[in-house]
C-alpha cells in the first residue's frame, strides 16, 4: 500500500516503521509487566536487546535458507564472480530479506542462553517474552500489509497494491491475509495476557505461543500467494516449520514434564 515514504529527502520504509512501533510497544509491555512479577526489569531489557540479534540474525539466515537454488547458483557461478561488491550484491539477494520464523527461532535460542547465563528463572523470563512477541508481531504484520512485502490470493473483494515491491502483487484485488494475522496475534496476546494474569500455564506460556501460533499459521498459508518463499512438495516452507514448531514444543513440554514427576516422586 505505501511502502516507502520521503521525510527531507530520504525514504523510509513503512514496514520499518511499524517494526519499530512494535519494538517500543513490546519492551514497554515487557519492563511494565516484568515490574508487576516482581523480575529484574534491567535483566528483562537485556534480554530484549539480546534477543534483537536473534531476530535479525535467524530471519535473514532463514530466508536465504528458502532461497537455495540462489545459493547453489552462486556456488556454480562463483568462479565468474569479478569484485567484491558483485559478491556483496549476491549475498543480499539471497538473505536481504526477512522469515518470521528465522526470527522466532533466533529469539528462543539466545533468549535461552541468556537465561542460563545469566542464571535466571527462564520459564518466568519467557511468559513474559511469549505475551511480548505476539504484540509486535501484531504491529509487523501491519506493516507488511501497508509495505506489500507478502501478499495474499487473488479475491474478489480484496485489496489492490499498486505500488508493491513484488511486481506480481499489484493490479488484481487480494485477499488482506496480513491484516487477518495481526488480528489474531492481537487475540492471541490478549489471550496469553489472560492466561498469565490467572496464572494458567504458568512458566509455560512460550510454549503455549509456540504450538497457537503455528496452528493458525499453517491455515493462513492456504490464503498467501507469495510462493516466492519456497515449497517442499504440497506444503510450504512456513508450514513445514509450524508442524515443527508444533512437534517440538510438544516433546519439550512432555519431557519436562515427566521430569518434573520424576523428581517429585524420588
Amino acid at each position: 500500500m505505501i511502502p516507502v515514504f520521503s521525510i527531507f529527502g530520504k525514504e523510509i520504509s513503512i514496514y520499518l516503521i511499524m517494526g519499530l512501533i512494535g519494538v517500543f510497544s513490546m519492551m514497554g509491555f515487557g519492563l511494565r509487566a516484568a515490574k508487576k512479577d516482581g523480575l529484574d526489569e534491567l535483566q528483562m531489557l537485556s534480554l530484549f536487546c539480546f534477543s534483537f540479534i536473534g531476530i535479525i540474525g535467524g530471519g535473514h539466515l532463514m530466508y536465504g535458507i528458502t532461497q537455495a537454488d540462489k545459493i547453489i547458483n552462486l556456488i556454480k557461478s562463483f568462479d565468474r564472480i569479478e569484485s567484491f561488491k558483485q559478491f556483496a550484491d549476491c549475498m543480499v539477494v539471497i538473505f536481504g530479506g526477512s522469515v518470521y520464523y528465522g526470527g522466532l527461532i533466533g529469539v528462543l535460542i539466545i533468549g535461552f542462553i541468556f537465561c542460563k547465563v545469566r542464571k535466571l528463572d527462564t520459564g518466568s523470563y519467557f511468559d513474559i517474552g511469549a505475551m511480548s512477541v505476539a504484540l509486535f508481531h501484531f504491529f509487523g504484520r501491519i506493516g507488511c500489509f501497508l509495505g506489500g512485502c507478502c501478499y495474499g490470493i487473488e479475491w474478489q473483494y480484496g485489496v489492490t497494491y499498486h505500488y508493491s515491491p513484488v511486481a506480481e502483487c499489484n493490479g488484481v484485488p487480494r485477499f488482506p491475509v496480513q491484516l487477518l494475522e495481526a488480528l489474531l496475534n492481537l487475540i492471541l496476546f490478549f489471550g496469553l495476557c489472560y492466561c498469565h494474569k490467572r496464572g494458567f500455564f504458568k512458566r509455560n506460556l512460550m510454549a503455549v505461543y509456540c504450538v497457537t501460533y503455528p496452528v493458525y499459521r499453517f491455515v493462513l498459508e492456504y490464503y498467501r500467494a507469495d510462493e516466492y518463499r519456497g515449497f517442499l512438495g504440497v506444503l510450504s516452507t512456513s508450514q513445514i516449520i509450524s508442524l515443527f514448531f508444533i512437534a517440538v514444543t510438544l516433546t519439550v513440554v512432555i519431557i519436562k514434564n515427566r521430569n518434573r514427576i520424576v523428581s517429585e516422586n524420588e
